[in-house]
């Protein structure tokens, strides 16, 4: 998404300003044409040189010391997307107001381009209503917002307002641009293991941390594809991806076959419960009471449910096995799914939680492709490769089982 795009990287006067220069090398790297606009003040925090010779153009300071007669306006004709990081408070409050008196606010107000905003502070300062204010402003506006994190700040102090990870803001940028061979697509990701509850402070789960189903649904929405995510676990932050967080399986088949409707392809990574408890406890359990009677009953079938629609997505299931994937080839061609990706949770590198994994693609015809270990983000770009040959009619490939 970022290769051969032409991205503005604006720097504010914040301490954060020095991970901008891994900001720029990162963009650099996915093959961005990278060009640096700078406050005074962020001069003091990171030098322009660095920023030169990461990019290998000058950065841009003032708006009248330049050769160029307007060098704001010549950045933001130029720029596909303005990314600006750190965002200070005074930023923020620059932009929101419609005040260009730096070359940063000048060159983001004069552009017609996507903006990405990385807001980096102390925490009082951006719990204080106006900072706020600027943001909700800024949304409505039609700016990305991205972090800020918690974590370290400035002083030794801890909080609200670190700067998102480079890597993450680099996401983000590539998730405002338009293009990408998804672009137009809708895609439906299911990540996690649903929560089944015995009363209010327990409840049946297991280990699914969700990281596959994170890593589908980013790699969709850097492909371009317009992403729902259905998710228990953490949820990682992209333009493109909406989460609808749930935490039983009934939640989630609720919200699955909904999204569903509008869905071109569906991913149905999460480990949703096979059984849950027919009759929670309203109250929390007492040990003095004895072991409880837990009656267990069936769950929805989410992919049961997806497959049996007239007007379904192509649809992938995934089996978490132990041992023989004998069981995901049967699963497969019982519940009739386009594709399904399984994996052995025993084997070293693709227990849960971590964040490697070794698959194997079952076909529709029970055929099989082992894929070797690799990352997980790996994984979901090969997945997304192979359901584009599959969706465009190519060949099936794989060996008979």
């Amino acid at each position: 998404m970022l290769a051969g795009r032409r991205i503005v990287l604006g720097i504010t006067g914040g301490v954060a300003a020095y991970k901008a220069a891994y900001l720029a090398r990162r963009l650099v790297e996915h093959g961005a044409q990278v060009r640096v606009v700078m406050t005074r003040s962020a001069t003091r925090f990171v030098g322009a040189q660095t920023l030169a010779a990461i990019t290998g153009s000058h950065p841009v300071v003032e708006l009248f010391d330049d050769d160029d007669v307007s060098p704001h306006t010549t950045l933001a004709r130029w720029a596909d997307s303005i990314v600006v990081a750190p965002a200070t408070a005074a930023t923020l409050s620059r932009l929101a107001t419609g005040l260009s008196d730096d070359a940063v606010s000048a060159t983001v107000l004069a552009s017609t381009s996507p903006v990405v905003l990385a807001p980096a502070m102390h925490t009082e300062m951006w719990e204080q209503p106006a900072t706020q204010r600027n943001i909700a402003t800024l949304i409505a506006d039609g700016y990305t917002i991205v972090g800020p994190d918690v974590g370290a700040l400035a002083g030794g102090d801890e909080g609200v307002g670190r700067l998102a990870d480079p890597d993450e803001i680099a996401e983000s940028v590539a998730g405002v641009l338009p293009g990408g061979e998804l672009s137009g697509q809708r895609v439906l990701v299911t990540a996690g293991g649903t929560r089944e509850p015995i009363d209010p402070v327990r409840f049946i789960g297991n280990r699914s941390s969700g990281k596959m189903g994170n890593a589908i649904a980013v790699a969709s929405a850097r492909r371009g594809a317009a992403v729902t995510l259905v998710t228990t676990a953490p949820a990682p932050r992209h333009p493109r991806v909406e989460v609808i967080a749930v935490e039983t399986a009934r939640e989630m088949a609720d919200a699955v076959w909904k999204a569903a409707e509008d869905a071109d392809i569906a991913l149905m990574a999460a480990a949703v419960a096979d059984f849950a408890p027919e009759h929670p406890e309203a109250t929390k359990l007492r040990r003095a009471a004895g072991p409880p009677q837990v009656v267990l009953g069936p769950t929805p079938d989410i992919l049961g449910g997806l497959a049996a629609m007239e007007k379904r997505p192509f649809l992938v299931g995934f089996a978490a096995e132990t041992g023989s994937i004998e069981a995901a080839i049967d699963k497969a061609r019982e519940k009739g799914v386009d594709l399904l990706v399984a994996n052995d949770v025993t084997a070293l590198g693709s227990e849960f939680g971590s964040d490697t994994n070794e698959v194997v693609i079952v076909l529709p015809d029970g055929s099989t492709e082992p894929w070797e270990l690799m990352t997980k983000s790996e994984v979901a770009e090969r997945l997304l490769d192979r359901i584009e040959v599959l969706r465009s009619g190519g060949d099936t490939g794989g060996a008979p089982s």
